[in-house]
């Protein structure tokens, strides 16, 4: 009986394996992976955009990880009239609007991010009226059936409109993501931007699949 309560007290004070550490240790490879992702989405978008491409490692790139990259290289090939870029501050915006197809891809896309000197910042609306310091306004399927009503809302405002729903740019948005198989693309409908005072690069207009013009909003 001794011995046998002997062993248990010294049991007692033997100390237990140390709790597994993986939690932390999957966390940063986490963090790396989405970093990776973030940089493959930017340099696919830098490449097709004929910008310098970053070195990077190849990592896997959802759909809208490269589309949240195009938003944010998009503000670097358009030209805004002074009195936006003045009227809004030390922000540059990039608004989605309806149900939000990208998650936290858009705000981990942009992250740190600047563009001529301004913090690049994402926000959700729900409607064009909330798109007033909108710089870039993604419109989600969604909201479809009421685009014309939505193009007519922002005619006379200077915001970029983009969407991936089919047909947005004949029907008077300013930039449409479209699938080329695997590859993002875009069309361009140049009148609407030029109504809304925004002045596309030749170098961005050059890598449209599609420049088109359309005489009014929402045709």
């Amino acid at each position: 009986m001794a011995k046998v309560m002997g062993d248990r007290r010294l049991k007692e004070h033997i100390p237990g394996p140390d709790p597994p550490q993986h939690a932390p240790h999957c966390e940063m490879i986490g963090r790396h992976q989405s970093r990776l992702r973030r940089a493959a989405a930017l340099a696919m978008a830098w490449g097709l955009l004929g910008a310098p491409t970053p070195h990077t490692q190849a990592a896997p790139t959802t759909e809208y990880e490269v589309k949240a990259a195009y938003l944010y290289n998009f503000g670097r090939f358009v030209q805004w009239p002074a009195r936006a870029t003045a009227a809004e501050g030390r922000y540059f915006t990039i608004c989605v609007l309806g149900d939000d197809p990208f998650g936290p891809v858009l705000n981990a896309t942009i992250a740190d991010e600047t563009i001529d000197g301004k913090t690049v910042v994402a926000k959700r609306i729900s409607a064009p009226q909330q798109a007033a310091n909108c710089r870039i306004l993604f419109i989600s399927s969604s909201e479809d059936r009421q685009l014309k009503e939505i193009l007519i809302a922002l005619a006379k405002a200077s915001v970029l409109t983009v969407s991936d729903m089919p047909q947005f740019a004949r029907r008077g948005g300013m930039v449409q993501l479209i699938l080329d198989g695997s590859k993002v693309r875009f069309e361009v409908n140049l009148s609407s931007a030029e109504r809304a005072g925004l002045i596309f690069s030749s170098q961005l207009l050059k890598l449209a699949v599609s420049i088109r013009k359309s005489p009014q909003a929402g045709d």
